[in-house]
């Protein structure tokens, strides 16, 4: 209830004006029944009026019971206005609960989404997107189902039975008894239904957001799926999982078109004995004709909500348990800041002090790491698969925190500098870039919003990419697609250097980057970032000998140690990590040069 009610902030005013609109809806049509008896029982008959003042007085404002019996249209006219008002506060009520619940979807999202920004990496990285995406689409919308349409109904229930069972008490207590003796058997029906459907529910949402994922990460890996042939395979998968899906989906139907079936076929037999019994009643002159058709309407109105709480109840599951997923994204724990976060100046200094490591407890992946680098420094890590060097360059942005040891940047500890404000200091190209489906202008831009063209110009430049562009036939607006597809692997790999480059930072980091690019290209990017090496301190990550070896400092990593520091000619004359790889390279450079001699 406390999570339904923080749903409803700043919405709330609109929810009771619903509720109330419904209220005053309900209560005009309680009248309707009322009018059609003394029509009956007054106007055409002749049975006293034994309602309250009110109502006496009203039949006498209209002319009394002889005018009214020969201008019969004046009870129908009264039927029609009292129709119509019904219809205006519905429509209210409709209106009304529309904007409050798009207001809510809208709210549920925006928050989710600001939530998901805001998240660790390590969440990010352990999550099904696809999941993610159903939750924050499908479970919302569910919630939105739910406040749209029947948190409103359930003020509407209670005034119904609330406004029928009062008027027919005033008539007749004896039938009014016996028009609800199903009513405790419809609602013990309900709650049991509630119970099995939200547990259905939750199944048939799960399986719908490993479909999601299975769909989301078909479309991604598309590629792939072509490359290896592999179509009729992941047609075959996905129509396991669908079929799961269906089976699922169709035992949720069932169950819901069981309860249905069986609340039709109470209220039909609450009606007949309503009618069996009014019936017996009326011959015997214990009920007038018009009390029995009273009866009969009202009992068809209190019937609905109690056999219409099946579908609130069963609307209520599916939104409890699509709130629970919602809120297993919300209970994250956001990324924190130990103390205020400090905003220094970066210069590019930095000092790693026996710093250590591990993703999981009793699994290090690094282990006392120390060297320290000056201000415009080139720093090559090198090492096996596995060996910790991304892990290194996790824990410079705080994507990770250690914590062992100690890693300063111009003093500073880490931990204590802001994470946002470390990471807009420092300048990172992956191995696999990510772009946009929009032009490489925009895409460019995205680091410096109000670059100028010379300035995007320069940084693809840098990047060895602008003659690359300028041959396409939109050149700099050219649309990438999806993921940057239509460029090759190189391109794409340019254009995310050249984003990287056009916002100067004090840090720059090549996470494998360069390996797209060919050793001619690579060699281009080198020279134009040592022209900024002074002002720049710069980290390398690679396999690859030639991209590292004129880095002023190169740190060989195996096994999450530090195996040897140095620059190239004295680390290829020491054996280990490095000489091996150097040498395998260089072996295979030479192997190359004798087939092309």
């Amino acid at each position: 209830m406390k999570k339904l009610l923080d749903l409803t902030k700043g919405n709330r005013l609109l929810y009771v004006l619903a509720i109330l609109a419904i209220g005053v809806a309900t209560f005009i049509s309680m009248l309707e029944p009322l009018v059609i008896k003394i029509t009956i029982d007054s106007i055409i008959g002749n049975k006293p009026i034994n309602e309250n003042a009110a109502v006496v007085n009203f039949v006498e404002w209209l002319g009394g019971r002889s005018v009214l019996s020969k201008n019969l249209w004046i009870c129908a006219i009264c039927l029609v206005c009292l129709t119509s008002l019904r219809g205006v506060f519905l429509f209210l009520k409709g209106k009304l609960s529309a904007e409050a619940s798009e207001n809510m979807a809208r709210s549920i999202r925006v928050r989710l989404y600001n939530h998901i920004q805001n998240l660790p990496y390590k969440y990010h990285v352990a999550v099904e997107s696809g999941d993610l995406i159903q939750r924050c689409t499908s479970d919302v919308e569910t919630i939105r189902r739910f406040f749209a349409n029947q948190m409103v109904e359930i003020g509407r229930a209670i005034f119904m039975v609330l406004f029928a069972v009062v008027m027919m008490l005033s008539m007749n207590v004896k039938m009014t008894f016996i028009s609800v003796i199903t009513v405790p058997i419809v609602f013990v029906f309900s709650f049991i239904f509630f119970r099995k459907v939200s547990h259905t529910f939750q199944i048939a949402d799960e399986q719908e957001g490993v479909l999601t994922s299975m769909l989301e990460q078909n479309l991604t890996g598309v590629r792939v799926v072509k490359a290896f042939g592999r179509e009729e395979y992941e047609i075959e998968k996905f129509e396991k999982e669908n079929k799961k899906y269906r089976d699922l989906s169709f035992n949720l139907a069932k169950l819901l078109s069981t309860f249905w079936a069986s609340s039709d076929v109470l209220c039909t037999v609450q009606i007949g004995i309503v009618l069996v019994s009014g019936i017996y009643f009326t011959v015997h002159g214990q009920l007038t004709l018009g009390m029995l058709v009273a009866f009969n309407t009202y009992v068809s109105r209190l019937i609905w909500p109690v056999r219409q709480l099946g579908r609130i109840l069963s609307d209520m599951g599916k939104m409890t348990v699509s709130l629970k997923r919602v809120s297993h994204i919300l209970e994250e724990e956001e990324e924190k800041e130990f103390g205020e976060g400090l905003r220094p100046e970066i210069k590019g200094e930095l000092s790693f002090e026996n710093v250590s490591f591990e993703y999981e407890e009793g699994s290090s992946v690094l282990n006392n790491i120390s060297f320290k680098v000056k201000k415009g420094e080139t720093v090559a890590i090198i090492g096996p698969t596995g060996s910790g060097k991304s892990s290194l360059i996790h824990l410079l942005l705080r994507l990770y925190d250690y914590k062992n040891g100690s890693i300063k940047i111009d003093g500073i500890e880490l931990k204590d500098i802001s994470r946002k404000w470390i990471r807009s200091k420092i300048g990172i190209v992956l191995q696999e870039p990510f772009l946009y489906s929009r032009t490489i202008k925009d895409n460019i831009k995205m680091a410096k919003l109000d670059a100028s063209d010379n300035e995007i110009v320069r940084a693809t430049s840098m990047a060895a990419v602008h003659d690359v562009i300028k041959s396409f036939e939109n050149g700099y607006d050219t649309i990438v697609g999806e993921k940057g597809v239509t460029l090759s692997g190189g391109q794409r790999q340019r254009v995310a250097i050249a984003r990287t480059l056009i916002k100067k930072m004090p840090i720059l980091i090549f996470d494998d980057s360069l390996s797209a690019v060919d050793a001619e290209t690579d060699k281009i990017i080198r020279g134009e970032l040592e022209k900024r090496s002074k002002e720049v301190t710069t980290f390398i990550i690679s396999h690859r000998i030639s991209t590292v070896m004129d880095a002023d400092k190169i740190v060989v990593l195996n096994h999450g140690e530090i195996e040897a520091i140095g620059k190239h000619e004295e680390l290829i004359q020491k054996d280990g990590v490095y000489k091996r790889i150097w040498q395998i390279q260089n072996s295979k450079e030479e192997e190359n040069e004798e087939k092309l001699a």
